[in-house]
């Protein structure tokens, strides 16, 4: 039969098509395109394929209404493996999980981040705790790099890392970054991402206690005195005496202050109810007479706040914002930095140093568990369990006690 005699025949009204027109394909390359410069589709590599060729140019499935790409049209074998290990997931309509052999460290890194994210959205992690978090990830990803295969990880990439981190950090931060490193690969282990857990070789942990200790003697004790902690209040600004007061009356840090909503304080009473915010724990605090009065002229004297979402708050910057902000550089650690370095109070001492004196100072008063009640410190004794309350008056006598050490012979104003 001629070529002309294989003619499809015609429909009425339509001119006939030959096969040969048609494009019949056969094999990946058989295809032809319709449009100038575009590839032409290939034909599936057998009927059965499950795949289709789509036209960016991967092969593809819909799957419950919606497209998947699985590969280019040049690697139809690759393509169906991946299809084939993602299939059970994607019918099932879930996310499917990354091959543990080729997830990488940004996987690693994003999947820990995207854990402590919703921690943070159910306010079960603090602002400042996920941040710490999100500084080590940056940091892992940066030294190692993003597309490095955790199977492919061995004890000298995290050797090279902490010899890096330690020339530029204290101990402290090197301690804090390495665990939580760790707890990334961790965290990648225990969600299925990886199917053994990560070697980290002997020599990626925090410094040893003895490191800690000489780095502390080195830049000698993080205190203030007594005469130092006046001068601060003489010289500090209204809102910003009001915090201080509040850092050695009751052991606040930046994180309290910058929180602190005025629902928490009964001014009249002379008492603070306020969780920490950085662990959630009870505490209830008496004011001195010094801090309720210098509680009330911050109060008189605050700038209105830009949102109302902040108008609870007891401290408002000058431009209307929180003081509250969970990063090293937070308006209370620089405004406190500015006071110092005006009164010439130098050394490694911060806003913070002030939990330190209160603890130091109230250690004396001999009653831990009001101390630690008034510092919302968690404790893990069985006389924390079985302890139910402590009385007003305990607390009261160890306040009292830091009272007298900051003002010793100083005629109480009136509330």
């Amino acid at each position: 039969m001629s070529e002309a005699d294989s003619s499809i025949p015609a429909i009425p009204g339509k001119p006939a098509k030959s096969n040969k027109s048609a494009g019949v394909r056969s094999g990946v390359e058989g295809g032809r395109s319709n449009t100038p410069g575009k590839p032409a589709k290939p034909n599936k590599p057998y009927p059965d394929f499950p795949l289709f060729p789509h036209s960016t140019n991967r092969w593809a499935k819909k799957i419950r209404g919606q497209i998947h790409y699985f590969g280019p049209w040049r690697d139809p074998d690759a393509a169906l493996a991946k299809y084939l290990e993602q299939k059970d997931a994607l019918h099932a309509g879930r996310k499917p999980r990354p091959s543990t052999t080729a997830v990488t460290v940004k996987d690693a890194a994003n999947g820990f981040l995207n854990h402590k994210q919703a921690l943070l959205d159910a306010g079960e992690l603090s602002p400042h705790t996920f941040a710490n978090y999100k500084r080590a990830a940056d940091t892992l990803v940066a030294h190692i790099g993003k597309s490095r295969i955790v199977a492919d990880l061995d004890p000298q990439d995290f050797a090279g890392l902490r010899n890096k981190m330690a020339t530029k950090w204290g101990p402290h931060r090197l301690a804090v970054t390495i665990q939580h490193i760790r707890s990334v690969f961790k965290h990648a282990f225990d969600a299925g991402l990886i199917p053994t857990p990560v070697r980290f070789g002997p020599g990626f942990k925090g410094p040893t206690k003895k490191t800690f200790r000489l780095h502390r003697a080195g830049q000698g004790a993080k205190l203030f005195s007594a005469d130092e902690l006046r001068r601060l209040l003489d010289a500090a600004g209204v809102q910003m005496k009001a915090m201080v007061m509040l850092g050695i009356n009751c052991g606040f840090g930046n994180s309290d202050c910058g929180h602190l909503p005025t629902t928490a304080l009964d001014l009249d009473a002379g008492w603070l109810d306020y969780p920490r915010p950085k662990t959630g724990i009870k505490r209830r605090c008496p004011l001195w007479p010094e801090t309720v009065l210098a509680l009330r002229k911050a109060l008189a004297d605050r700038p209105d706040p830009k949102d109302e979402e902040h108008a609870g708050l007891t401290f408002i910057t000058k431009y209307g914002l929180p003081w509250a902000k969970d990063t090293p550089d937070s308006p209370i650690t620089k405004e406190m930095r500015k006071l110092l370095d005006k009164l010439g109070i130098n050394g490694h001492r911060n806003f913070y140093t002030l939990r330190h004196v209160f603890r130091t100072v109230a250690d004396e008063a001999k009653d831990q568990p009001a101390v630690d009640h008034l510092m919302g410190h968690a404790t893990n004794d069985m006389a924390s369990v079985y302890r139910e309350g402590i009385s007003d008056g305990r607390l009261k006598a160890v306040s009292d006690y830091v009272r007298a050490w900051l003002f010793p012979a100083k005629n109480s104003p009136e509330r």
